[in-house]
């Protein structure tokens, strides 16, 4: 997990410098249509079965206009009114944000532990992004958390190859952001230089196909709640990157919101002893040894 969490923490740097020879939606649109069909074709190779049956496309579908679509779009859209670090911050609330529907629907209860620690998490990504204040970039961020939290909880109801629903997915929602891209932005007025391609190729293959088939795998496998929380991550390696690549400095509320940001992912990634002892502890702290214990269903 923790390659994926800076995976997506670069993907923020990297998406800042690529706007600069691209439009929002098509950059977007790009990233999502790239990477689905290098997964496309990794499945080919793999001889992948594809998904059957009219639900499981549907719930494809739905997907990638949630995952993709709107969560792409409106992360990218958030770049452009804040700093790489506050939009990191603001688009990577997911931890909270999947608590209730997690117990709600698939009834996995939170322990007294987790939800301290997750408090703490976000009290420190507040303190980042206070600075940044409220306006257009913050909602759109806000956006994106919450399109990728519901991508989380429909990808548990596909019961599909998982190389194959990540692969369409992404088709999907790139193809959709396209139509989005030339009915808004019109035909595709991008700066093909060697640092766009450069910046292109690896947002859509290391940041998208390769994390996100590493993240929906984990999904799959383990409680929300325990993989959800690394994406507290996400923001600390996308601030740190911003810093020594971009120059953007920091607050003493953003350095001292990181720290409680690393204190909480120590407490939430971390075995209790209960946890340790006992199988049936529930929380967070017994995601470690349950992690491959429990296949996909099918």
């Amino acid at each position: 997990m923790l390659w994926i969490t800076f995976a997506w923490g670069s993907c923020f740097l990297a998406i800042q410098i690529g706007l600069n020879d691209a439009p929002v939606l098509w950059f977007a649109a790009l990233r999502g249509l790239i990477a689905g069909g290098a997964l496309v074709a990794v499945a080919g190779v793999r001889r992948a079965p594809m998904p059957r049956g009219r639900r499981t496309w549907v719930l494809i579908s739905v997907l990638g206009v949630v995952n993709v679509s709107v969560a792409f779009a409106a992360m990218f859209g958030g770049l452009v009114g804040l700093s790489t670090g506050a939009a990191s911050v603001l688009a990577n609330a997911q931890p909270l944000l999947i608590l209730l529907p997690a117990w709600w629907i698939y009834k996995e209860r939170v322990s007294r532990r987790t939800l301290v620690a997750m408090g703490v998490g976000f009290a420190g990504l507040l303190a980042v992004a206070a600075p940044s204040g409220v306006g257009t970039g913050a909602w759109l961020s806000l956006t994106a958390a919450v399109a990728i939290t519901a991508g989380t909880l429909i990808s548990r109801q596909v019961t599909a190859d998982v190389l194959q629903v990540i692969a369409w997915h992404f088709v999907v929602g790139g193809a959709v952001l396209a139509v989005a891209a030339w009915l808004v932005e019109g035909p595709p007025a991008i700066n093909w230089s060697a640092r766009f391609i450069s910046v292109l190729l690896y947002v859509s293959l290391v940041g998208t196909a390769a994390a996100f088939l590493g993240w929906f795998t984990e999904v799959r496998n383990c409680r929300l709640d325990a993989v959800t929380a690394w994406t507290f991550l996400v923001p600390v390696f996308g601030i740190l990157l911003s810093v020594l690549i971009l120059g953007e400095r920091q607050t003493f509320w953003g350095i001292g919101g990181m720290v409680l940001v690393v204190i909480s992912m120590m407490f939430l990634v971390r075995p209790s002893g209960k946890a340790r002892s006992s199988p049936a502890a529930v929380g967070v702290e017994n995601a470690v040894p349950t992690i491959r214990r429990r296949g996909p269903s099918r």
